[in-house]
């Protein structure tokens, strides 16, 4: 992820995972391009789109890896989610297998992704309510017990859409600062001068990941007393 402080544009890689005929492909054209399609060809591979969502006065420039829901290409989903620094899982909420297979994904990416990405699980399809099989709850503590951020939303009424990007972004965004500011307060060992005679007067002086003064020299002489009784 990079970002211009000047502009305040933040760079980051997000990929979209889910089963086949979930609405992956749909929820991008939605927002992209203002439209529903209602018949799209099946990904092959990975797509690459590129988004721009404004939240406040910050610029997200969110570039997109649509990833194949085909069981055949499954394998090469690492390609695309590894150094993503978001993940967007999509599932039908009008197929109980297709959320199953959301937890697949949920599962490979905390296997696979060795640093902490944003997680966002989206119930899609919430247009066909009257065919709902995936209780909103249900999903709602899923997310929670894994870490992730929820929503509903529908590519074909483009309810929840807008809302889905944005807070995606402003997720991004949050990460962002967080692991900048997590880079500013580090302290590299190497930069900690090893002298010891800056330190003072000390008895040991040990330098690993962090300075550890082990004992500080009294400034008194060391007092030995001995008694003897005679009785």
């Amino acid at each position: 992820m990079t970002t211009a402080d000047e502009s305040k544009v933040v760079d980051a890689k997000v990929v979209l995972l889910g089963a086949l005929g979930v609405g992956k492909t749909s929820l991008i054209t939605r927002y992209s391009q203002k439209k529903f399609i209602g018949t799209t060809s099946p990904t092959i591979g990975a797509s690459f789109t590129t988004l721009r969502v404004n939240v406040g006065d910050a610029k997200v420039r969110i570039q997109l890896w649509d990833t194949a829901g085909q069981e055949r290409f499954r394998a090469m989903a690492p390609l695309y989610y590894r150094k993503a620094n978001a993940a967007i899982v999509a599932y039908d909420i009008t197929s109980a297998s297709s959320f199953e297979a959301m937890k697949q994904w949920v599962l490979e990416l905390r296997r696979n992704v060795e640093e902490a990405i944003v997680l966002v699980l989206v119930g899609n399809k919430c247009d066909l309510m009257q065919h709902r099989v995936v209780d909103r709850a249900v999903a709602e503590k899923y997310a929670r017990d894994v870490g992730a951020h929820f929503s509903e939303c529908s590519a074909l009424s483009n309810e929840g859409i807008d809302e889905m990007f944005r807070n995606l972004a402003l997720k991004i965004i949050e990460s962002e600062e967080k692991a900048a500011s997590s880079r500013q307060n580090h302290v590299d060992p190497s930069s900690i001068p090893t002298d010891p005679s800056l330190y003072g007067s000390l008895d040991t002086f040990t330098l690993s990941k962090t300075l550890r003064i082990d004992r500080l020299s009294s400034t008194h002489e060391d007092v030995k007393s001995s008694s003897s009784c005679s009785c």
